[in-house]
């Protein structure tokens, strides 16, 4: 999982020209699924968007000391499958680094539960998963970070090994996945 965090002193989204979920000062959360992402990704990401220290302290000048939670913000989460899109190719984004709608949704929807569980949940907002949304913000700072909830790396069976090239004599890494 993917997600682009926005310090802000205010957003909100409209979707068909209603406000459907608007917050104050606190963080937007624009948030995509991966093929392979699981609840473990979720999980960690959730706990990242929460413990995030984004804001000073006002009363020692201390950088960076307070997350959402410490400073009683509130957070806006919405969907955005847009941000693994690959653009490595011409001038048309390939999106084919999300996952299936059906799929993402359901995950999202368990990321979003997670955020809203380990804060207060009334200062926890959602976007409309799939909508063509309007998203404004009031950006604090400006403030943006990527975080990233990667799935862990396969167990390996020992290290890795070297092995002479068949054709070439070239020494080649094998990994134990490739082995």
């Amino acid at each position: 999982m993917k997600a682009i965090l926005q310090r802000v002193l205010s957003a909100s989204v409209t979707v068909d020209k209603e406000v459907v979920s608007s917050i104050g000062k606190g963080v937007l959360v624009f948030a995509a699924v991966a093929p392979g992402d699981t609840e473990k990704e979720a999980d960690s990401l959730a706990a990242k968007v929460l413990k995030m220290k984004l804001w000073d302290d006002e009363s020692d000048g201390g950088k960076w000391k307070h997350n959402v939670q410490e400073i009683n913000g509130e957070v806006l989460c919405v969907s955005q499958f847009t941000l693994l899109a690959s653009t490595k190719k011409g001038n048309k984004p390939d999106f084919h680094g999300s996952m299936a709608p059906t799929e993402a949704r359901q995950l999202y929807e368990y990321f979003f539960s997670k955020v809203q569980s380990g804060y207060v949940p009334d200062r926890v907002k959602n976007g409309v998963f799939q909508a063509m949304m309007e998203v404004a913000l009031v950006n604090d700072g400006p403030v943006t970070l990527e975080i990233t909830a990667t799935p862990p790396p396969p167990k390996q069976n020992g290290g890795v090994k070297k092995v002479k090239g068949q054709k070439t004599g070239d020494e080649s890494i094998i990994t134990p996945q490739d082995a």
